[in-house]
């Protein structure tokens, strides 16, 4: 007994569909928090001295090596992988964007214990009048920023890793929609095909038609089968042609046939 279209969708693989491709709004507001972390993280160390509130060297826009290596780089990195985040429908696409932001957060809570060993400057102390101030910015430029990033990146993949009951729902509808579509297209071409082909017969029976009705309205041929009507042998001249029986050639017959 052949299986109806309901037991065929109810008995199917659960997980079937949605193996790559997922909402964009999967990814959405945990890439958006991530772009604002990772500006952060890039940019506060040079505008929060004109606030009094940073690193030494207390200096608005001054560069260093230690700010590129361990604000600015994980910042960045941050920032990438928030909009890989964002942006993608790709579950492998936004799960590099998850591991570069991992990877930022990581490097913003180890990368200050790490500068003396891997010889990239000192990012400076706090520049804070008192000890809650100073705790408050070594939160806030390393590691605070980077275990909140690490959370919601950890959190954004841990999504991400998941095939729901959404994203195979979206695969199916996408599948139907994709079989419809092809359907639809192989139905258009079948037409065409039909009517092209009405339209070599209407042609071919159109020719037909002319070619009967100029042959029933042709005049008779003076020459060839001597059983058609209007048939007429003409006078047999010397050069062996047939020439209509005009004055010139009766005046020549009678001087010069013997």
């Amino acid at each position: 007994m052949a299986r109806s279209s309901y037991d065929e969708t109810t008995t199917a693989d659960p997980l079937r569909g949605g193996a790559v491709r997922v909402p964009r709004s999967r990814g959405a507001l945990s890439g958006l928090l991530l772009i604002a972390l990772g500006a952060w993280g890039a940019l506060i160390p040079f505008v929060g001295p004109a606030f009094n509130f940073g690193f030494t060297p207390d200096a608005t826009w001054h560069w260093t090596s230690a700010r590129g290596w361990l604000e600015v780089l994980p910042g960045v990195v941050t920032a990438f992988g928030g909009l890989l985040l964002l942006l993608s429908a790709n579950r492998i696409t936004a799960l590099v964007g998850g591991w570069l932001a991992v990877a930022g957060g990581v490097w913003l809570i180890v990368g200050r214990d790490l500068s003396p060993v891997l010889h990239i400057g000192s990012p400076g102390s706090p520049s804070g009048s008192g000890k809650g101030l100073r705790a408050v910015e070594s939160l806030l430029f390393f590691g605070g920023l980077g275990a909140l990033i690490l959370f919601l990146a950890a959190m954004s993949m841990g999504r991400l890793s998941v095939r729901s009951v959404r994203d195979v729902r979206a695969a199916r509808r996408r599948e139907a929609e994709a079989a419809a579509k092809a359907e639809a297209a192989a139905k258009d071409y079948q037409q065409h095909q039909d009517a092209e082909r009405r339209a070599g017969e209407e042609r071919r029976l159109a020719e037909e038609r002319r070619t009967a009705d100029q042959q029933a309205n042709s005049p008779a041929q003076t020459s060839g089968d001597p059983q058609q009507p209007g048939y007429q042998q003409y006078p047999t001249h010397p050069y062996g042609d047939q020439r209509p029986a005009s004055d010139g050639a009766t005046a020549w017959d009678a001087q010069n046939r013997p």
